[in-house]
């Protein structure tokens, strides 16, 4: 695992932030076309791959060719390349995490960047540095490991962040990771919490984690729930509703999704675990299959994040209860 404190090299926080910028131009003309949602195949992990999906990814190739630094690469669809001759560093890249929105036109998709120091099974931990940029408005997130989160508004200005302070579920603003989750199971899993919050709070299915999660720090929202590898966990019998929904395969957050956004808003103070509470620093980062996915529960502070938990506890509960199709 990599020193806590030790940060990325310069060049190598301007390679990402120049993939990213880089990424975000490229993608932001197709946003909302029609051609963007022609089906081109199926990513690794068994996600679907759009039009849109193949152009990020092409170029991401192209450039780092050009950019003649030795780097690796990690990226859903063509797993992990070597640059160069590789180096001591490896991006974790989504070109677009929010594909879907993306395709639509909408403003929930962003390009995720995240810096880690390589070693022989890098983990969660091990990333450095993070960057997330907005592809239709351009606002930019980032932070290195123990300097602090920094947010760029579209226009240039430093921005500070806006953090929430409610701790009351009924009035909770959240997101829900919904996209190849079965909906009965995951209604009832997470059931409870969206009646509770359905009248003076409001959940939303937004299409993506990196969005989602860095709403946090804009103060729209004050929590991002994404529970699946949670109940397939609990819940072994609802691993094969996951494979029906998704076509044959699993499909929930892997690494690549939040790698970025959970260290952006870990400088922000914002807690970041799995739906069960447990700290994401140990979980590998280099995968996209079932062994990798992880739950995410992302809150904008402690207080509601603990009553999250104590919620998503009692959802879980009820998954598992005799009668909920486990027999």
């Amino acid at each position: 695992m990599a020193n806590m404190r030790e940060a990325p090299p310069a060049w190598l926080r301007q390679l990402a932030d120049d993939l990213a910028d880089g990424m975000r131009e490229l993608v932001r003309p197709h946003l909302g076309r029609t051609s963007a949602r022609d089906l081109s195949g199926r990513a690794a992990g068994g996600d679907t791959t759009f039009a849109i999906d193949e152009v990020a990814e092409s170029f991401l190739e192209r450039f780092l060719l050009e950019q003649g630094r030795p780097v690796a690469v990690y990226s859903e669809d063509r797993g992990l390349v070597e640059f160069h001759g590789g180096g001591d560093h490896v991006l974790i890249v989504d070109p677009i995490d929010g594909t879907r929105p993306a395709a639509a036109g909408f403003e929930a998709a962003c390009v995720s960047v995240a810096v880690a120091r390589r070693g022989e099974r890098p983990v969660m931990d091990d990333v450095v540095y993070g960057v997330v940029r907005e592809i239709k408005e351009g606002g930019i997130f980032r932070a290195a490991r123990g300097e602090g989160v920094e947010l760029v508004a579209s226009d240039g200005t430093r921005r500070s962040p806006i953090i929430s302070t409610n701790i009351d579920l009924d009035r909770l603003f959240w997101t829900i990771g919904f996209r190849g989750r079965p909906a009965v199971e995951l209604a009832t899993t997470l059931g409870g919490l969206i009646d509770r919050s359905s009248v003076d709070g409001a959940v939303f299915d937004i299409g993506s984690a990196t969005y989602s999660m860095t709403r946090l720090l804009t103060g729209q929202l004050d929590a991002y729930i994404d529970v699946g590898p949670r109940m397939i966990e609990v819940a072994p019998w609802v691993e094969a509703r996951f494979r029906q929904v998704g076509h044959g395969s699993v499909l929930n957050n892997s690494p690549h999704d939040v790698a970025a956004s959970a260290l952006i808003l870990q400088e922000a103070g914002c807690p970041v675990t799995d739906a069960a509470g447990r700290n994401l620093g140990d979980r590998p980062l280099l995968g996209s299959d079932m062994g990798f996915q992880m739950s995410v529960v992302a809150s904008a502070n402690a207080g509601v994040h603990k009553a999250v938990l104590e919620e998503v506890a009692q959802g879980i509960a009820w998954l598992t209860a005799p009668g909920s199709g486990s027999a």
